[in-house]
């Protein structure tokens, strides 16, 4: 072990836990790409990378997300953007169960 492997705030840094796509995300993933892509390509690709760059940090910390309105499920907030993304951690992963726009109508379950 070298310097500093013990301290508990070392050991955490850097370490994710798997994230798992919901076929309803990623539907929803592609489909929010293809609208956008419509009028500007670029603008498209940069939205899908902010979405999945802001589940990436979340899955270094994964109860880092608000509770979510639907009971068992987080949600964070895609800075920058109207999109909103719900999961639910489950053991050492985080499971991705929908990407929605903040004017949408939230759904009852997942």
């Amino acid at each position: 072990m070298g310097a500093g492997q013990g301290n508990g705030a070392e050991q955490g840094k850097g370490k994710s836990v798997k994230v798992r796509w919901t076929m309803p995300a990623a539907n929803q993933l592609r489909s929010i790409f293809d609208f956008i892509t419509e009028n500007n390509p670029p603008a498209a690709e940069r939205m899908v990378r902010r979405i999945r760059d802001a589940i990436h940090r979340t899955s270094r910390m994964p109860h880092a997300g608000r509770i979510g309105r639907v009971a068992g499920t987080r949600e964070i907030v895609v800075a920058g953007t109207p999109y909103l993304v719900a999961y639910r951690v489950v053991e050492d992963s985080i499971h991705v169960l929908a990407i929605l726009h903040g004017a949408q109508e939230w759904p009852e379950s997942f």
